[in-house]
């Protein structure tokens, strides 16, 4: 398998809500047969009814979990300004702050946030990961000297 991934489908339960939600931070997305799909970068954020997404996934249909659903998404920025006023922007979209940007124990500015279907994001600013003119992330060689 090559190390890649090209597309995220986060299950949701009112597509409407959901396309509304990630529109009103910019997202431009395409609806088709009840899907959305969003261009992010080099991959494809996708939408989806969470029971058509878990019966394409042969799992039976369930609940959102309760808490935390083992996964977070992250969208690193430019500056500690720009992680402030995406956290504002996703608060005005109906997005929850899970955590309000602060100096994390790794030493870089980050917040979270959950979207109305309680899918976590990270947002952080971490100079340690550079952002290309296209946004795309360069990951570090931690073990170079």
């Amino acid at each position: 398998m090559e190390q890649r991934v090209t597309l995220i489908t986060l299950g949701v339960s009112d597509l409407p809500r959901s396309k509304a939600f990630y529109e009103a931070l910019g997202w431009l997305g395409q609806e088709v047969e009840e899907t959305v799909f969003f261009q992010a970068g080099g991959l494809g954020l996708v939408l989806w009814s969470r029971d058509k997404l878990a019966e394409d996934c042969g799992l039976e249909p369930g609940p959102a979990p309760a808490g935390f659903g083992g996964i977070a998404l992250a969208h690193n920025v430019r500056s500690d300004a720009e992680a402030d006023a995406l956290l504002a922007a996703v608060e005005q979209a109906g997005g929850s702050i899970t955590k309000p940007a602060a100096v994390n124990v790794v030493g870089f500015y980050s917040g979270a946030f959950v979207d109305p279907d309680g899918h976590a994001w990270e947002v952080a600013h971490n100079p340690g990961f550079p952002l290309a003119e296209d946004g795309s992330v360069t990951i570090p060689d931690f073990g170079a000297p």
